[in-house]
């Protein structure tokens, strides 16, 4: 929670809690349980670009440390940095840009 900057709003009520709080709050407890697998629709939608980075070196670090993956679903093109894979969906149609055989190469 500390790393999210949501520590301070611990016991506030969910109702008292802005998006980005609520977003950041949700994440915080979807990571909790330690899962192997992570599907984050949108999860930057609500936050400033500041911490929608941190969000992303969040998931990024958590995938690789416990080896989970990590599927986020985001019309967000200022994180895409942060994926080792990006697959489009565009006009109903999956368009691969090869991003893993590049993160491949360099390690």
């Amino acid at each position: 929670m500390e790393y999210l900057d949501i520590g301070k709003r611990r016991d506030a009520m969910p109702a008292n809690l802005s998006g980005g709080e609520a977003q950041r709050v949700a994440i915080a407890r979807a990571l909790a349980n330690e899962p192997r697998i992570i599907l984050a629709d949108e999860p930057t939608a609500a936050l400033d670009s500041q911490r929608a980075g941190t969000v992303m070196d969040l998931l990024r670090h958590v995938a690789r440390e416990r080896q989970a993956a990590v599927i986020v679903v985001t019309h967000d093109e200022k994180v895409f940095d942060r994926f080792d894979r990006i697959v489009r969906l565009r006009d109903g149609r999956l368009e691969d840009d090869g991003t893993r055989a590049r993160a491949e190469a360099t390690g």
